[in-house]
């Protein structure tokens, strides 16, 4: 299998963390088992916005973004160009990744 490194970036300025990922692991799957504070109201299967992330890095190794997984980018807070919800980002193990996660500090949609 092969292994990559997530380096997780926080607006609330909290200091950045690089962790290991395996392949067909999600961003959401790593912050969840290293105690990263990312909400995922509806468990992780791409229906809801709240595991909104921003990809500062390593695109190419993530899947191409799906329809759905876009409609509920469009109701996330502040999304931008490089925006992708971290349950879809599954690390396909060629190339680190550098997300930066948003103040968490909302309800949710």
């Amino acid at each position: 299998m092969k292994i990559v490194n997530i380096t997780f970036k926080f607006a609330d300025g909290s200091p950045d963390q690089v962790l290991p990922a395996v392949e067909g692991e999600s961003v959401l799957d790593v912050a969840l088992n290293n105690d990263i504070k990312l909400q995922h109201n509806c468990g992780g299967v791409c229906g809801c916005s709240t595991c909104h992330v921003y990809v500062e890095s390593g695109m190419d190794d993530l899947p191409e973004i799906s329809d759905k997984e876009e409609d509920y980018i469009d109701r996330a807070v502040d999304p931008r160009i490089n925006s992708r919800l971290g349950c879809q980002c599954v690390v396909q193990g060629n190339e680190d990744v550098v997300v930066t996660i948003p103040p968490q500090d909302f309800l949710g949609h």
